[in-house]
């Protein structure tokens, strides 16, 4: 037996909204990643400079200290990246849940 075509535009009617909020979360979850991304950038080339001032001038207290700070920055960077990569896998299944039950509707 065949739905009621009103309620399955009533039923695609109340998902478009709903949909709407979950790309636009995954396009902000994408931008975090992006930004988190260049942070994680940035932080690596200090670990670099810092290896190679070490390599230059000799390992000082100081700039061991220094590297080991920004280490543990690039591995919490990383952490982050991966922990809103994970995020967005999750917004994105949301997104498909949503399309099928869209894809239903059309039935």
């Amino acid at each position: 037996m065949t739905e009621d075509p009103m309620h399955q535009i009533a039923d695609r009617d109340a998902l478009l909204p709903r949909r709407l909020a979950l790309v636009a979360n995954v396009s902000a979850l994408t931008a975090e990643a992006l930004r988190l991304n260049q942070k994680r950038a940035g932080v690596e080339m200090d670990v670099l400079r810092l290896e190679l001032e070490i390599g230059r001038s000799g390992a000082s207290a100081q700039l061991v200290q220094d590297l080991h700070e920004a280490e543990e920055r690039a591995a919490a960077a990383m952490l982050a990246c991966a922990a809103c990569e994970q995020r967005i896998v999750a917004a994105e299944s949301d997104v498909e849940d949503v399309d099928r039950s869209l894809a239903a509707t059309e039935g």
